[in-house]
């Protein structure tokens, strides 16, 4: 049984609040101190489900992960090569992240692990992560697909390669440089455009040796060298930006409204939405800049803006690729078109993204054409009709984007399956309530 939230149209929201920890950094902090020697403690690690499977199955691996009452997570790991063969399935849940990066991580260790994850997890491709892993020595049996479940057969005898990503991903470029950590001589990922460097500021701040450099088609190469000793360390997880997109556009669309995001993490490969909705006319500060674990950080102050529609450029998709969703949702209450295009890898996401906010804008009555791999949305500077019930096919980010939505639209708009919002933003209702939404649910349950 599935649950449904509505959220309405509502005053000026107000106030401050902090987003939950970055996912992205809370699944390479829970792998990485499972490989460094000593104690590692973590605060503000994000506790959605996502992350939370990660560190059951750094736990089943063999690292000694625990949660202490202040929040603050303590982990003492097994050194590199060290972890130890799981006695039952890797069980992901939804996440992609956790698993691809897992893949690597245990390619290079000599056992046998079995991946498995829910509906969602099990349709998505795993082939772009498996190939270059089997170049390393790796062996993996899987779907028809290259889907889940599947099985890694780790090598004891690894390959360094030098490997050119065919499209921009950061979890395959850190699937293969986790891999590289227990494998000999130079591990190497070439990217053509620039994609979220968490792995490779990680592993330095742990005590790898990791080289970044330019390539001559301006793209990056990442070297990593082997078996390093990695020490545990003390950090706080940063907010994370893409989560702190939802506040930042409702905050936006409500007309008064002016709101602070504390801590937020502004990796410049992480903020093509926050650089977008600038350029979209969005009243959006950076203040407090600071450094945390490595990671630049500041608070967001966001106030109501009148939007215009602008053409997004497609290199700017691996800075943005989780904020889409959102971005179609700013762009519906813009004045004029806004051209989102490069948006292929929105297809194979937790669902076919591309297609749902195409679907799910037209249905709260805003004009849209949804092509291959872009998505044109026709603003009219005005609040659409709304006055939807969304299919979110269990994503998190749909679920999200249409609640923001629901805030500024003529009137109420409902999604099914909200539990999963908890994947990656655990309180999130209440949060925005905090601020000044209106979620709340309507029958108990929904078929």
């Amino acid at each position: 049984m599935a649950k449904t939230l509505h959220s309405g149209r509502v005053q000026a929201l107000s106030g401050s609040a902090r987003v939950p920890g970055d996912k992205s950094i809370s699944h390479r902090a829970l792998m990485l101190g499972a490989l460094a020697v000593g104690e590692s403690v973590v605060g503000g690690l994000l506790e959605g489900d996502d992350v939370l499977r990660t560190a059951a199955c750094m736990r089943a691996l063999g690292a000694e992960i625990t949660r202490h009452e202040d929040g603050r997570w303590h982990l003492f790991g097994r050194g590199v090569g060290g972890l130890s063969e799981p006695a039952d399935l890797l069980d992901m849940g939804n996440s992609g992240t956790g698993a691809r990066l897992l893949m690597g991580l245990v390619a290079t260790h000599p056992f046998t692990s079995f991946f498995t994850g829910d509906a969602s997890l099990r349709s998505r491709p795993m082939r772009r992560v498996t190939e270059p892993l089997a170049r390393m020595g790796a062996r993996f049996f899987t779907r028809d697909g290259g889907r889940l479940p599947l099985a890694v057969v780790g090598t004891a005898s690894p390959l360094p390669i030098s490997y050119e990503l065919p499209v921009a991903s950061a979890q395959v470029k850190s699937a293969l440089l986790l891999a590289g950590l227990n494998t000999p001589g130079e591990t190497t990922v070439i990217e053509r455009e620039a994609t979220r460097d968490h792995t490779e500021l990680m592993l330095r701040n742990f005590g790898a040796d990791v080289r970044v450099e330019a390539t001559e088609s301006g793209g990056r190469a990442i070297t990593v060298t082997g078996f390093p000793e990695l020490t545990g360390r003390q950090f706080e997880v940063p907010a994370d930006p893409s989560s702190a997109a939802f506040p930042t556009v409702a905050a936006l669309l409500v007309e008064g409204s002016e709101i602070v995001l504390p801590g937020v993490g502004i990796n410049p490969l992480r903020t093509g939405l926050y650089q977008t909705l600038r350029e979209m006319g969005a009243d959006l500060r950076y203040e407090n800049r600071r450094d945390q674990a490595g990671e630049p950080v500041a608070d967001l102050r966001v106030r109501a803006s009148r939007l215009k529609g602008i053409d997004v450029p497609a290199e700017r998709a691996p800075s943005m690729i989780d904020e889409y969703p959102i971005l179609a949702v700013a762009a519906s209450f813009a004045e004029g078109t806004t051209r989102m295009r490069g948006l292929a890898e929105l297809r194979v996401k937790e669902s076919d993204r591309l297609a749902a906010m195409a679907r799910g804008l037209a249905a709260c009555g805003v004009v849209v054409e949804e092509e291959a791999d872009a998505l044109i949305v026709h603003g009219k500077g005005r609040a659409p009709r709304g006055d939807a019930l969304i299919a979110t096919r269990f994503d998190h980010r749909i679920a999200m984007a249409f609640l923001v939505l629901g805030m500024a639209a003529e009137r109420p708009v409902a999604i099914d399956e909200a539990e999963a919002i908890d994947t990656s933003f655990p309180g999130f209702v209440a949060l925005m309530n905090g601020l000044g939404a209106a979620i709340g649910s309507t029958d108990a349950d929904a078929v």
